[in-house]
């Protein structure tokens, strides 16, 4: 079966620009992420990716990745289906002096990297082997104005690495929290 290709990035729209939950749905409707909190405790959150947009039966029961961060907001486990591993692990710290750059082996065995504030316009920028940005999440322009059920932030998935959107979620939210929570 082959799939359309429109030679354009999935614009994952994050609806509420939130790290304790967001829809992040494409501006021409060819993909639906919900990224939820299902649990808050004294012991942590667990944080759970949907694939909305797929035809699976079990689309909205079914997390396709699952993150889990300690009750103090230190860094825990990241899912894929049965395998776990700790997220220091999987998003490993390059060194350079940053805990900003990071660099994740992608379910489809390929090599990618996430920086911090290192292109103009993107807050992150995650990029493949070839250095080729793949993935960029960037915020609302300051002085914009506010748009209806949208929070203005986007995260880009350019459309060869479409297969790999969920996992740029995934690792794109746990490095806000990086940031959010100042890990080194």
């Amino acid at each position: 079966m082959s799939t359309t290709r429109y030679f354009q990035p999935l614009f994952l729209e994050d609806r509420s620009g939130s790290l304790t939950g967001s829809d992040f749905v494409d501006v021409h409707d060819r993909m639906k992420l919900s990224y939820r909190c299902t649990r808050r405790d004294t012991l942590g959150s667990r944080f759970i990716i949907l694939e909305l947009s797929s035809p699976r039966d079990d689309a909205f029961t079914r997390a396709v990745v699952m993150l889990d961060f300690g009750g103090k907001g230190e860094l825990g486990t990241v899912s894929f289906g049965a395998g776990c591993v700790k997220m220091e692990k999987y998003l490993v710290n390059v060194g350079g002096g940053s805990a900003y750059r990071r660099t994740f082996l992608g379910q489809n065995g390929k090599t990618y990297t996430w920086t911090y504030r290192t292109h103009e316009d993107h807050e992150w920028t995650c990029v493949d082997a070839s250095r080729n940005v793949v993935s960029f999440y960037n915020l609302k322009v300051p002085g914009e104005p506010p748009y209806a059920n949208s929070s203005g932030c986007m995260l880009t998935v350019e459309e060869a690495y479409a297969d790999m959107a969920c996992e740029f979620l995934a690792t794109c939210m746990i490095m806000r929290h990086i940031v959010a929570h100042n890990i080194e």
